[in-house]
C-alpha cells in the first residue's frame, strides 16, 4: 500500500517515539549508576552526570559477589528452562496431536494454573521443600520456577504444533520412524522457532524471580540469585542507588545477549504460521 509522505511521517514518527519510550527506562538505569549521590539529589534531574563515575561498575563487581549471584541465576534458569522446556514439549506434542478424552479441558486446566499468582504458591511450596529438606538449594528454585513455567509454556508449544501439518510426521512413519522419532526427527526441527520463543519466555520468567528466591534461598548466601543478592546492597540508613543500578545492568546484560542471539529465530516464528 502506497503512504503519503504526511502518513509516512506519521508511522515513523510513532515508532520512534514509542521506541523512546521502551529505552528511556533502560537508559535512566544506566544514567543512574555512572552518577554519584549529589547528582541524584539535585533537581531538576539532570539527563547525563557532568562527571560520569565509569568507576561504579568496577567498584561494585570487586566489593559484591556478582559472579556468583549471576552464576547462581543461571544455573537455576537453565535448569528451570531444560526441565520445563522437556516436560512442555511431551505435553504440548500430546495435547496436539492425540485425541483424548476431556483433552479440550485438560489445555485449559493447564493454562488456568498459570493464572495463579507465584504468592498463592509460596506457602505449600515452602512446606513440601522444607518436609524434604530441600530448603536452601538452587534445586528447590528449578523445581518452583518450574511450576510456574510448564502451564504456560506447554499452551504456546500447543498452539505451534498446531500449525505444523501432520502429512510430515505420518510421511516420516512411512519411512520407518517411530511417533516419537517422528517428532523428534521432523517436528522438532521444524519448530525450532517456537521452541526458541518458549524458552526464552521460560528463562526470562525464571531469570526475573524473586518471591520464590527470597522464600528458599533467604539463609543461604552461597546460593543466592543476582535479584536477590541486589536487595541486600540497600543500607538500613542510606542506600546507594548508583551501586544499585550497576549491579543492575550487570543482571540485565545476559538477558539482552541471549536475545540478540535468540531474534532471528523469534522473528521467524511470527511468521512460520502463515508460511506453514
Amino acid at each position: 500500500m502506497n503512504r503519503t509522505p504526511l502518513q509516512s511521517l506519521a508511522l515513523y514518527g510513532t515508532v520512534i517515539l514509542l521506541g523512546a519510550l521502551i529505552l528511556f527506562p533502560i537508559y535512566w538505569l544506566l544514567v543512574t549508576a555512572v552518577s554519584t549521590s549529589a547528582d541524584l539529589s539535585q533537581l531538576p534531574p539532570s539527563f547525563w552526570p557532568d562527571d560520569a563515575q565509569w568507576g561504579t561498575f568496577a567498584k561494585v563487581w570487586e566489593e559484591r559477589p556478582i559472579p556468583l549471584w549471576l552464576l547462581n541465576s543461571m544455573l537455576a534458569a537453565i535448569g528451570s528452562v531444560t526441565l520445563s522446556m522437556v516436560v512442555s514439549v511431551l505435553a504440548g506434542y500430546a495435547l496436539s496431536r492425540f485425541s483424548i478424552r476431556g483433552g479440550h479441558s485438560l489445555g485449559l486446566f493447564i493454562l488456568t494454573a498459570k493464572m495463579l499468582p507465584a504468592t498463592l504458591l509460596v506457602i505449600p511450596l515452602f512446606s513440601i521443600f522444607r518436609n524434604f529438606g530441600m530448603i536452601g538449594s538452587l534445586w528447590t528454585l528449578v523445581l518452583a520456577h518450574s511450576t510456574l513455567i510448564i502451564p504456560f509454556t506447554t499452551w504456546m508449544l500447543k498452539g505451534y504444533f498446531d500449525t505444523i501439518p501432520r502429512e510430515l510426521e505420518q510421511a516420516a512413519m512411512v519411512d520407518g520412524c517411530s511417533p516419537m522419532g517422528a517428532m523428534v526427527r521432523v517436528v522438532l526441527p521444524v519448530a525450532t522457532p517456537g521452541l526458541a520463543a518458549t524458552s526464552l519466555y521460560a528463562f526470562v520468567l525464571s531469570w526475573a524471580d524473586y518471591a520464590y528466591a527470597r522464600t528458599f534461598l533467604v539463609n543461604a548466601p552461597d546460593s543466592w540469585t543476582a535479584n536477590l543478592g541486589i536487595t541486600t546492597m540497600r543500607g538500613e540508613y542510606s542506600t546507594d542507588w548508583n551501586e544499585i543500578s550497576a549491579a543492575a545492568v550487570f543482571v540485565a546484560v545476559p538477558i539482552i545477549v541471549i536475545y540478540l542471539f535468540l531474534e532471528r529465530y523469534l522473528v521467524g516464528g511470527l511468521t512460520a504460521g502463515a508460511e506453514k
